[in-house]
């Protein structure tokens, strides 16, 4: 390898463009990763456009892919060269006091585990660092194509994890707030809990499409009026057991809680805006005693999140083929891919880029 490599990267608010930087560095827990499949993120989108984290310079994007194992640390044992696997979003210090504490995503501080894009260079480039590597890449499950398997990187663990903070029990009215790829994930997710109906938010056709695929079983159009005035007619003036927020600002969280029944959760997985505020209505809140919860959780990273997940596309209880609409290939296809989610053509649920 050269001393130097190239990445697509940030180069400051609303600019993108490819620039060189040094080869990283493996430490002793560390891999060295060269990316076979890269997919943008509406996040690099928020990132770069909306100046979602605040200015960043000369920082490389991209937080999903799956990649082939370069080099690892002397002190790596489950993963050598040559290895195929899948490498999440969220990456903690499995060591770290957050991590023993239950909270891997906030390992050293709000949000240190998610590194790529954020605090450190991304995946869009030649090469880069799994840092933890042992507790934080998967092998590519068996039998699922690398297309599907790197949507296990941050479509698929957030869709279940609003699910989960949502408790969606057996028999449940769901709401699902967005039906983007991860919104998708939620209406999979929520049905597999046991959720009796649920109910999305979304007007694209491509993702409406793909959520009656997944089971989704009443639809609701922004464009219809407030969400919560089409979802009490559709319940009866009782609301719904449970909100999952996959999409949306601080504003939605307005609509989730007129939604949602007394005693009811709102499982929250948007990343906001730098100076977003999140609204909640004090009547419809019970002026405080509602009983209604609202918890904002980041992705769980890690390698068991991943085998678990990755585990349910092996046994052909989750098909992540319908998220993919528009694939690339080759280096020259990453920046026409990210433009591609920047301006959202209706037909776009999510790309890949096959390098």
């Amino acid at each position: 390898m050269s001393e130097s490599m190239r990445g697509y990267a940030m180069l400051k608010i609303g600019e993108t463009g490819w620039i060189e930087k040094p080869l990283p560095v493996c430490g002793p827990m560390d891999a060295i990763l060269k990316p076979t499949i890269l997919a943008p993120c509406t996040t690099d989108v928020k990132t770069v456009w909306k100046g979602a984290l605040g200015e960043r310079h000369h920082m490389i994007l991209g937080h999903e892919s799956c990649a082939e194992v370069v080099e690892v640390g002397s002190l790596v044992k489950d993963f050598k060269p040559g290895d195929q696997v899948v490498v999440p979003a969220v990456t903690p210090n499995w060591s770290s006091l957050e991590a023993q504490g239950g909270a891997s995503s906030h390992s050293g501080g709000m949000l240190n585990a998610w590194k790529y894009s954020n605090t450190e260079d991304g995946m869009f480039s030649e090469y880069f660092a799994c840092t933890d590597a042992d507790g934080n890449l998967a092998l590519i499950p068996e039998g699922v194509a690398p297309e599907e398997a790197v949507m296990l990187s941050d479509m698929v663990p957030p869709g279940f994890q609003s699910v989960e903070l949502a408790d969606v029990q057996f028999g449940d009215t769901v709401l699902v707030i967005g039906i983007g790829p991860v919104g998708l994930m939620a209406v999979a997710a929520s049905l597999l809990r046991g959720a009796a109906r649920v109910i999305v938010v979304g007007s694209r056709p491509a993702s409406i499409a793909a959520a009656k695929a997944y089971g989704a079983t009443e639809f609701i159009k922004y464009k219809d009026g407030a969400i919560e005035d089409q979802v009490l007619k559709l319940t009866g003036g009782k609301g719904v057991d449970r909100v999952c927020v996959c999409g949306g600002d601080g504003e939605t969280f307005t609509a989730a809680v007129r939604s949602v029944k007394p005693g009811g959760k709102i499982g929250s997985v948007i990343s906001m805006d730098l100076h977003d505020t999140v609204q909640v209505p004090s009547p419809e809140w019970g002026f405080g005693m509602g009983d209604k919860q609202i918890i904002g959780g980041a992705m769980i990273g890690g390698r068991l999140r991943l085998e678990k997940l990755g585990a349910l596309l092996s046994a052909g209880r989750l098909d992540v083929k319908p998220l993919i609409t528009h694939r690339f290939h080759g280096w020259e296809g990453l920046e026409e891919s990210i433009f591609l989610a920047r301006n959202k053509p209706a037909d776009l649920i999510k790309s890949v880029v096959t390098l």
